[in-house]
């Protein structure tokens, strides 16, 4: 499974591709509100809450949306599902597509080759990777920072569907039809979403320049840089561990290679050279956004742990195919839909990110704490209760993190910050599958004495661990004390994941107290919204504005 959930809005229209940018905003960061602006209160009249009491407590109703507005955030929580499937779908399914082939979707159903299937799935990378940014950033062009919390919530729920039922889909697919319906799946689902962002997503744009100076505009050396430096991060940690071991020089040079690059990256993007930098430093000069930001990483990293290491469990442990792995997962879905569902309105209603922050990364602690104690003989309430204490935390933080990033920025940065976020939780997905596995895969080496079986233990070793926890290779194990003790080292090795999943949410629970309480905007200031008829103007036009108007004739 991949890093799906991965998912990932502004004043200002820009591409992002997970986990590697590829394009800049098309405006011009402005500078970031300082926390000591934030303290006297921001220097917009807009921005300062009106009434007495807190900000928070003068919540005034929103006016009622438009038939057109739902049609849109449906066909956005379809983009979402699709992309999250077609991310995860090929899990459960690649061996038997390579076993066909030896070696955009309808492209990759179509496919005769391993050539063509690559060629396809570049072509869907492609796609999904601006999908993931733009969803959010549509979002932010309709919706004030207060509500964006409730709507994104819906979205990530949509994503979480979409990653834990991919590998379940891929699985029935090739068990009961044609692989190809693996891609041909996406085609009615993505067509169904384009449809209706055709027809209802009309916004405004800007008109002011031309599409060459708008190519102008993009910071092509600083996203060179910055592709060239993921490349090599991406190649690292795809050979470490698998192909070389991580002290190969294999692993060394590209890690290297992809921290100068970075350190490089940083120091363009600073400089009087780039005028419009992909990634501005102000964002995180802020402390409420950069905590934001190392909250994105850490919760990212913590949070992919249930999807890659409760299957090893049902596998490995229970005995479960991958389909039924899958149904076993649902309770993971259900607790992250709920989880941001009730944070998405909890925080449009009062205003306040820091306590479901606090509260989400507790509920993380404290079920992953729960996962760990798992053993061959738990009962299926244990699993699915454990499963959903940890689920609803990760989804209590995912729909407020952006939210409280963007509210001590300019609403010029919406844009930059949000692909900003959308990377550093893409990247923080890929770090945190690297990592417990690593550290799963090293457990397992270290107890691996506990096999009698020299056979097993040399098919095991060498970070074979994680690919071999199937139900298939358990069947292989005849022996009933092999099969045992092999269960056991499985069970212990994935105390070690969850325990490091418990250090970065514990983390992420330390770092909540460094954000500010910054009052949140009510009011949607952009350039790019839905556009509105001369007939909806005049019917929203303030009543003491026709009063005066007619007085006037």
């Amino acid at each position: 499974m991949t890093a799906a959930m991965n998912v990932q809005t502004g004043d200002n229209a820009s591409t992002h591709a997970p986990p590697v940018k590829i394009a800049s905003s098309n405006a011009i960061a402005e500078k970031a509100v300082t926390d000591t602006e934030i303290e006297k209160g921001r220097p917009e009249e807009k921005c300062k809450p009106k009434g007495k009491g807190k900000p928070e407590e003068n919540a005034q109703p929103t006016a009622p949306k438009a038939f057109g507005f739902y049609a849109i955030i449906v066909a956005l929580c379809l983009t979402g599902l699709l992309t999250a499937l077609e991310a995860t779908i090929t899990s459960t399914a690649l061996p038997t597509i390579t076993a066909v082939l030896g070696g955009g979707s309808g492209l990759c159903g179509g496919a005769v080759n391993i050539e063509m299937l690559v060629a396809g799935r570049l072509v869907q990378g492609i796609g999904a990777g601006a999908i993931n940014v733009l969803i959010e950033i549509i979002v932010c062009d309709l919706l004030s920072l207060r509500e964006r919390g409730r709507y994104l919530g819906l979205m990530f729920g949509m994503i979480a569907v979409g990653t834990v039922l991919g590998p379940l889909f891929g699985g029935l697919i090739v068990q009961h039809s044609s692989w190809r319906w693996v891609f041909y799946l996406n085609v009615p689902i993505g067509g169904l979403a384009l449809v209706a962002l055709v027809l209802f997503l009309k916004v405004k744009s800007d008109n002011t320049s031309n599409f060459t100076s708008r190519l102008k505009r993009i910071d092509w050396f600083g996203n060179l840089i910055f592709v060239l430096s993921m490349v090599a991060v991406l190649t690292a940690l795809s050979w470490a561990g698998s192909k070389y071991p991580w002290s190969s020089f294999h692993i060394i040079v590209p890690l290297i290679m992809a921290l100068a690059g970075g350190v490089l990256f940083m120091f363009f993007e600073a400089s009087r050279f780039c005028a419009n930098p992909t990634m501005p430093l102000h964002l995180f000069s802020n402390r409420t956004s950069g905590t934001g930001f190392a909250l994105t990483f850490l919760s990212s990293i913590s949070g992919i742990s249930p999807i890659y290491f409760l299957p090893v469990y049902f596998q490995a442990v229970l005995s479960s195919t991958p389909a039924r792995a899958g149904v076993q997962l649902l309770p993971t879905i259900l607790g992250i839909i709920s989880g941001a569902i009730v944070a998405g309105v909890l925080f449009s209603k009062f205003g306040r990110y820091r306590p479901l922050q606090h509260a989400g990364f507790t509920l993380m602690v404290i079920g992953f704490g729960l996962l760990s104690l798992l053993k061959a003989n738990s009962t299926m309430g244990q699993w699915v209760g454990f499963q959903i204490v940890g689920a609803v935390g990760t989804g209590l933080v995912l729909p407020v993190l952006l939210p409280s990033i963007q509210a001590p920025l300019n609403e010029a940065d919406t844009a930059l910050s949000t692909s900003t976020w959308a990377f550093i939780r893409s990247f923080g997905l890929i770090w945190g599958a690297t990592i417990l596995t690593v550290a799963f895969n090293n457990r397992f080496n270290s107890l691996a004495h506990r096999i009698t079986d020299p056979v097993v233990v040399a098919e095991l070793l060498g970070g074979r661990a994680y690919e071999h926890a199937t139900k298939v290779y358990m069947q292989t194990i005849t022996d009933p004390a092999t099969h045992a003790e092999v269960v056991g080292v499985f069970i212990d090795s994935l105390k070690l994941a969850w325990y490091v999943s418990i250090a970065f949410a514990g983390l992420g629970f330390v770092l909540v107290v460094l954000m500010k309480v910054v009052p949140l905007r009510k009011e949607l200031d952009t350039q790019f919204g839905i556009e509105e008829s001369d007939k909806s103007t005049k019917t929203e036009q303030p009543i003491s504005e026709q009063l005066t108007l007619a007085t006037n004739k």
